[in-house]
C-alpha cells in the first residue's frame, strides 16, 4: 500500500470512528446509568440524590444506580467518576467540598477541579456565620468592633479541617474585616457545633441548612449573618453579610451538581442537563429540598453553570493562595 492509499485508510477509520461516536452519544441512553455520590448512605448528599433519582430516571428512560463511595472528604468517589468513561453511563453528585476544596486540601488527591463539568446544579445553600450565645457582639459592627479593638483577643473561630471550606471562608472574612482568628478544626459540624454551644469555640461558619435555623430559633447559637447579597425571603431579619461595607463581594454558598468528566459529548452532557431540572419540576421533590433549608436552582444551562464553575475554581484557589495553604 503506498502513502496515498495509507493516509486516505487512516482518513475513512477516522471519519468512521467520529460517527460513530457521534451516533452513540445521539442515542444515549441505552443502558443503565451510575450516579456515584461521594458519601456513605444517609448523609445529606445521599438524601438529594435519591430523591431526585426516580425523577432522573424517568426523563432518561432508564434505570439510575446510586452508588455510595465515601472516603477522604469525598475524594474517592470523585476520583473515580474523572477516570470513568466519558460516555455519560457514570457521573457524579458533588459540591464545592469534594470539586474543589479537597484538592486544595489533601495531597493525596490527584485530579484536578476542571478535570469534571457541571450539567446541573439542583439545590444551594448559603453559609452562615454563627457564635456562642453569650458572644458579646450581637451584629456584624459589633463583631468587627471585637475583633479589631486595641488589645483585643483573638476569637476561636471552628472549622471543618484545616483548608476547608469554612476556613478558607473565614481566612476571607478576616482578611476583610482585619478581625484575627483562632481556627479551631473539626472533623465534621456535628462536633463543632456542639462545641459552639456549649462554649468552647466563639464562632463557627456552616451551611444554613438542616437543624441550623432551629438550633438559631431555640437560642442556642447567635447568628451574625448570611454568605448573601441580600436577605433571605424566609429570613429577613439574619443580616446578609455582602451588603456591609467592609464585605463587598462575600458571598459564598455550598451546592449540590451535578457532574461529569469534561469531555463527555455536549449532546450527552445537554440531556443529563434537561432531566436535572425536568425533575425538579416534582413538586414534592421541590418540596422535600426546600424543607431543610436548601434553594433550589432555576434552569440554567450546561454552558452558563461551566462559567459559574469555573470563577468558584478561581476564587477559591485565590483565597488558598493568599494564606499560603499547601495540601496535606
Amino acid at each position: 500500500m503506498n502513502i496515498s492509499s495509507l493516509l486516505r485508510s487512516l482518513l475513512a477509520g477516522l471519519v468512521l470512528g467520529v460517527t460513530t461516536l457521534q451516533a452513540s452519544a445521539q442515542a444515549w441512553p441505552v443502558k443503565p446509568i451510575t450516579m456515584i455520590v461521594p458519601w456513605p448512605a444517609g448523609g445529606p448528599s445521599d438524601f438529594v440524590a435519591r430523591k431526585l433519582q426516580p425523577e432522573m430516571a424517568k426523563a432518561l428512560g432508564q434505570p439510575l444506580v446510586i452508588d455510595n463511595i465515601g472516603g477522604a472528604g469525598g475524594a474517592i468517589g470523585i476520583q473515580k467518576n474523572v477516570g470513568a468513561a466519558a460516555d455519560g453511563y457514570t457521573f457524579s453528585l458533588a459540591s464545592p467540598l469534594e470539586l474543589i476544596v479537597a484538592p486544595l486540601t489533601l495531597a493525596a488527591v490527584k485530579y484536578k477541579p476542571e478535570d469534571l463539568k457541571v450539567v446541573g446544579q439542583i439545590v444551594k445553600a448559603p453559609l452562615v456565620l454563627l457564635a456562642r450565645k453569650d458572644l458579646p457582639a450581637n451584629t456584624l459592627d459589633e463583631l468587627v468592633a471585637l475583633t479589631t479593638r486595641p488589645g483585643a483577643k483573638d476569637l476561636s473561630v471552628g472549622n471543618g479541617g484545616n483548608g476547608s471550606l469554612f476556613h478558607l471562608v473565614a481566612e476571607k472574612f478576616g482578611q476583610q474585616t482585619g478581625a484575627k482568628f483562632v481556627h479551631v478544626p473539626y472533623k465534621g459540624a456535628s462536633p463543632m457545633m456542639t462545641d459552639l454551644m456549649g462554649g468552647q469555640v466563639d464562632l463557627a461558619f456552616t451551611i444554613f441548612a438542616g437543624s441550623i435555623p432551629s438550633m438559631i430559633a431555640d437560642g442556642k447559637v447567635k447568628v451574625l449573618g448570611l454568605t448573601n447579597r441580600t436577605p433571605l425571603p424566609k429570613f429577613p431579619q439574619i443580616a446578609a453579610m455582602a451588603a456591609h461595607p467592609k464585605l463587598a463581594g462575600f458571598e459564598f454558598d455550598s451546592w449540590a451538581s451535578i457532574v461529569v468528566p469534561r469531555s463527555t459529548p455536549d449532546v450527552i452532557a445537554n440531556r443529563i442537563n434537561k432531566a436535572v431540572y425536568e425533575a425538579l419540576q416534582n413538586p414534592e421533590i421541590r418540596s422535600a429540598f426546600e424543607a431543610t433549608g436548601n434553594l433550589i436552582v432555576n434552569p440554567t444551562s450546561v454552558a452558563d453553570l461551566d462559567r459559574v464553575y469555573r470563577d468558584e475554581i478561581a476564587r477559591y484557589q485565590a483565597i488558598a493562595r493568599s494564606i499560603n495553604f499547601e495540601p496535606q
